[in-house]
């Protein structure tokens, strides 16, 4: 296994990676502007700790950069820091690359499954919009469901691109959605990250602290979050090892599994779970985003041959 560290920044082909030019995303969408002012760096910006104004500055950049222009969620779901989640598809496409003479492949032949669409639809559509590629989206909350179902039917680039599945059983990740007959190139999950509530409280107490400076005593996050997006029993580790562990009955329905892991501690475990389960290859790809690491691991079951053929069949 190569553990493969990237320069600092969002990846070269992510649009995000240079500042937010307001003038331009408020031609996008209007109401941002409402949010926008100098901050004390005489710089056009927004407070990022006011959920209001992150969900509209996501609004913008949905319809500036991808062609989005109905987007929403639910009061209180994740409203997810578009920049990163595109830099996790990028990788993605990189590694696909790397399996088809260097080309990225695109196209709606090429297909992801996203664990975990939430209300927002966002990785679908971001895929969909820069590559072409057709998503399965699966998620535990119906509501959620509805909610990433709505996107799609009110945009018209995302309609027949995008199906949205149930997955009914809480314990189960792949089964109940992954069919005989399904065919994907990647899998992708950005987990729960934290262990319960209480924890995915404190850190977003922490997260409004660092981003007014101020000493508050209860916060809720900036990009909002419901339980089973924020937290589950375990936290991280436990979740991932669940799907590393039911990934082997689906060895030869994707290429590719990934997820995020955000917190290198929780490697070593992640890494035993590979190792008893005995992939063919994984690997793991660091992401940086200012301040914040986080990797991917990626692993397949297709032998060598197998892996040779995907895009020749």
């Amino acid at each position: 296994m190569a553990y493969k560290k990237h320069k600092k920044g969002l990846h070269e082909r992510n649009p995000h990676n240079k500042r937010y030019d307001f003038p331009e995303l408020v031609r996008s969408e209007p109401r941002l502007g409402d949010f926008v002012a100098q901050n004390k760096y005489d710089e056009l910006s927004i407070n990022f700790a006011d959920a209001e104004a992150v969900l509209t500055l996501n609004k913008a950049l949905l319809a500036h950069f991808y062609g989005i222009k109905k987007w929403s969620i639910p009061d209180g779901y994740l409203c997810p820091p578009i920049p990163g989640r595109a830099d996790y598809l990028h990788y993605i496409a990189d590694l696909l690359s790397e399996f088809n003479a260097g080309v990225i492949p695109k196209g709606k032949n090429v297909k992801g499954l996203d664990i975990g669409i939430g209300a927002n639809c966002i990785y679908p559509i971001i895929g969909n919009s820069v590559y072409d590629w057709s998503f399965v989206g699966s998620d535990i909350e119906k509501e959620s469901i509805e909610s990433s179902q709505k996107i799609i039917e009110n945009n018209i680039s995302l309609k027949g691109n995008i199906e949205c599945r149930l997955q009914l059983n809480h314990d189960s990740i792949f089964t109940g959605i992954i069919k005989a007959e399904d065919r994907f190139d990647f899998t992708l999950c950005n987990p729960p990250f934290h262990k319960s509530q209480k924890e995915a409280e404190a850190g977003s107490k922490r997260k409004v602290q660092n981003l007014t400076n101020t000493v508050v005593e209860k916060a809720s996050l900036n990009f909002g979050g419901k339980k089973n997006e924020l937290w589950c029993k375990g936290g991280e580790v436990a979740f991932v090892k669940a799907m590393i562990k039911q990934s082997k009955k689906y060895a030869k329905n994707c290429f590719w599994f990934t997820t995020i892991v955000s917190k290198k501690d929780n490697l070593p475990f992640i890494y035993d779970a590979l190792d008893a389960i005995n992939p063919v290859a994984y690997d793991t790809i660091e992401m940086q985003h200012g301040q914040k690491i986080s990797r991917i691991i990626i692993w397949t079951f297709l032998t060598n041959q197998e892996q040779d053929n995907w895009y020749k069949n």
